[in-house]
């Protein structure tokens, strides 16, 4: 009796935790990670599929260390940095998230516009009626309320693991691929790889998980369990980055390997195989758009109001955090009204936003493995090894993807 006891309170503490590991993991499957992913298949078939697992545990290790520094300290990640690194590297490390974080809030802002626009809705109406709900739910919300929203809005990411099975894709291949690493010398597969690290473990990510602890008041003594609520939100993660890559390879790869211009692209693509696999991914990008068009701009406003002391929060009122809203505000303006231009080259500025947050995660990274090895700040709770080791090489590893890249790119450009 006093073990069932115990696994009731523990199944009662974790559904009390339940939200910012599940939901920050699974909203990073946004437009610009579809995108990305959909490129991957559709260009490169089943190989990208090994990224996954080594994704995968990074992603666990980032999410498991801030979720952790948020429970012990009841501090976000930027203004840790400013008090631990002072004003000036908080600066700059805030305006690069901020310049980052606008080219994706625009990525998702295009993937509610080119969603509804296969249903010849024009993005002269979905766009703005899109801004106003993502505004509305979270300045009229508290934090409660919100959180519910957004975590039936996970639910529904089920649709691309539908829209893959219906597809049809060679699962033999696929299993094959998701353990044989493949390297290639080559400029576009190297940025597809720094991408797909970039958009699975965003810097973005990082920041938001941590205020959203915080703002829900998990403490130290719930942490065991946010501890797997993290970890389970970044397998789903995964797993729906999985099927978006395997139902490509399949509809497109297969067909013709080559390059698609959007997210849309990707669900034509999946149209000969099907009105439901084609219908199914459209509605996941469109559930996956509006979902991230609010949590970008509101990580964003966390970062910064964090970073400079200013108030933040879904539970502030407006009156209460001005700052706070007034960004988160400006960026969804901005992003909807970006979208809206004619000619604008927005899928050169996604790819581009996703190679961005791979070149700029190691730089989060080493301030988070400084900060949670500070006795004074975590106490009992800094790193082990194995965390220091998985951080660390992450940390070596896109380094060292980038100097590659930024080799071969000049190498390209003397041969030419």
């Amino acid at each position: 009796m006093n073990f069932l006891r115990r696994l009731k309170q523990h199944f009662l503490v974790f559904f009390a935790v339940i939200g910012p590991g599940f939901i920050t993991a699974v909203v990073d499957n946004d437009a610009g990670g579809i995108f990305t992913y959909s490129q991957a298949g559709a260009r490169w078939g089943y190989l990208p599929l090994w990224t996954l697992a080594p994704i995968t545990i990074l992603l666990i290790v980032t999410q498991e260390m801030c979720s952790r520094m948020g429970a012990v300290t009841e501090k976000g990640l930027s203004d840790l940095i400013r008090e631990e690194f002072g004003l000036r590297i908080t600066f700059f490390m805030m305006l690069a998230l901020v310049l980052a974080n606008l080219t994706n809030v625009m990525a998702n802002f295009a993937g509610i516009a080119s969603s509804l626009e296969l249903f010849h809705v024009s993005r002269y109406i979905s766009v703005p009626l899109g801004a106003l709900a993502v505004w509305l739910l979270i300045v009229k919300g508290t934090y409660a309320s919100v959180e519910k929203v957004f975590l039936f809005a996970c639910s529904l990411y089920i649709c691309y693991i539908a829209s893959g099975i219906l597809v049809k894709p060679d699962w033999k291949e696929a299993a094959i691929y998701s353990v044989r690493p493949v390297l290639m010398v080559d400029t576009a597969y190297i940025t597809m790889l720094i991408g797909m690290v970039g958009t699975s473990v965003a810097p973005w990510m990082q920041f938001y998980l941590q205020a959203a602890v915080v703002e829900k008041g998990v403490t130290a003594k719930e942490y065991a369990e946010s501890r797997i609520e993290v970890i389970v939100g970044c397998i789903v993660m995964s797993v729906i980055a999985f099927f978006i890559i395997v139902a490509c390879a399949g509809a497109i790869w297969s067909v013709k390997p080559q390059d698609i211009n959007n997210a849309t692209d990707a669900a034509l693509g999946l149209k000969p195989f099907g009105e439901w696999a084609y219908l199914l991914f459209c509605a996941g990008l469109l559930n996956a758009s509006f979902f991230a068009a609010c949590i970008l701009p509101l990580s964003t406003a966390y970062t910064v109001c964090e970073g400079l002391g200013f108030e933040s929060g879904v539970n502030r009122r407006f009156r209460e955090a001005p700052i706070f809203y007034w960004l988160f505000t400006g960026l969804i303006v901005i992003g909807a009204g970006v979208v809206l231009l004619p000619k604008f080259p927005l899928v050169k500025m996604i790819l581009l936003s996703q190679v961005i947050n791979g070149m700029l995660l190691p730089f989060v990274l080493i301030f988070m493995v400084l900060l949670i090895n500070k006795k004074r700040v975590m106490k009992e709770w800094t790193n082990s090894r194995i965390y220091n080791l998985v951080a660390w090489a992450s940390v070596v590893i896109m380094i060292g993807l980038t100097a590659a890249l930024v080799a071969i790119t000049l190498r390209d450009l003397a041969g030419s």
